[in-house]
Parts: C-alpha cells; structure tokens; sequence
C-alpha cells in the first residue's frame, strides 16, 4: 500500500433516528441522500485499486456505489465498536454518559467492548491494509475508526470521546503517515488512558 483514502459510509437509515449499531447482522441501509453521497465520495476520490469496507451493509454499499467494478475486500476488523446494553439507543440515551465517564479498558455493559479491545482491532485491520499489494486503498469505515486513525497521524492517541466524522468525506494518509499511527495505536493499547 502506498496511499489509504479513508471515510466514513454515506448517511444510513439510522443516522437520521441517531441510533446506534454496532451490530453487523441487523440491516442498515443508506438512504437516497447516503447512496448520492457515496458516488460523490467516488468522483471526488478517483481511481483506487482496491475498495476496503467492514461487515456492515452500509459501509459494503457505500464502497460499491463509489467505486462500481473495482475489488471489494471486506475487514471485519475495522467494523463498528459493540455498543452492548445501547445497541439500538440513541447516543445521548445512556452510552455518551458511559463512554464519558469509563476508562478505556472498561468493558461497555451488556456484552459491548471496551475500547481497548476496539482499538486493538482496528489495528489489526489497518496492518491488514499496510500489507496489501495494492498502491491506493480505498477504506469505507465507521466514525470511530476514522477519527481513532486521523488522530494517531497527528501523533494523538485515543481520545473517551471521539470528535464526530463527517459522512462521506475522504482524508488521505500515505503509508509513513499510517506506519506512525499504527506506533501510536499500538503503544496507546500496551498502556491505555483518557
């Protein structure tokens, strides 16, 4: 890999509810403004070798909409955190409160990840990425992992609570951009704190 283009799926059924899901096996679609947006994102892009999403649909067909014909690559690592006991719930409706309140190695109630354990994988999926043969990468995610990324690039690690992505918006990050995000991620996971 010699560039990754980073962004986030274009607008979902529940981002208009404000809901979250971390859940791959619930379906999610885009919405006619969300479907727009991901060719936008395409056009606005170009020409990539490879289309990188997660295990959810909306990131699935946000990558086929942007790039029609070019290799898909599903990373299940770099799916959605499991927001546990909120699956379903509004953001503000128990898990800010959480998420804002716990340590990164508290586990989210009701069989969700800490996020430790999130960040731990997204690393495991963007050295995935780093491996590939493919020169220029493209990679439909969610917020968290985007942000979680941008930040490492700047030389910042996780934040408790994430300044939101905007939906479908491409950043680019070079290779020796995204070597020193995985130092950062990875040393942030061996000692983790807010």
């Amino acid at each position: 890999m010699r560039e990754l283009v980073v962004a986030r799926h274009g607008e979902s059924e529940l981002n208009v509810e404000n809901v979250l899901n971390g859940d791959p096996a619930v379906p999610v679609q885009l919405t006619a403004r969300g479907e727009e947006q991901a060719r936008a994102l395409g056009a606005a892009v170009g020409p990539v070798e490879l289309v990188a999403h997660t295990s959810f649909e909306r990131t699935r067909r946000t990558a086929g909409l942007a790039w029609p014909g070019i290799p898909l690559l599903e990373v299940p690592e770099l799916g959605e955190i499991r927001f546990g006991r909120w699956e379903a719930t509004r953001w503000s409706e128990g898990y800010e409160h959480w998420a804002g309140s716990s340590g990164p190695e508290d586990p989210c109630p009701g069989g969700g990840e800490s996020r430790v354990e999130a960040v731990r994988r997204y690393v495991r999926g963007f050295r995935l990425l780093r491996e590939r043969p493919e020169g220029r990468i493209a990679l439909v995610a969610h917020g968290a992992q985007v942000r979680s990324l941008l930040l490492a690039v700047s030389g910042s690690p996780p934040v408790r609570i994430l300044e939101h992505v905007p939906l479908a918006e491409p950043f680019r990050v070079d290779r020796a951009e995204l070597d020193r995000a995985l130092l950062v991620l990875g040393a942030w996971v061996e000692s983790p704190s807010f």
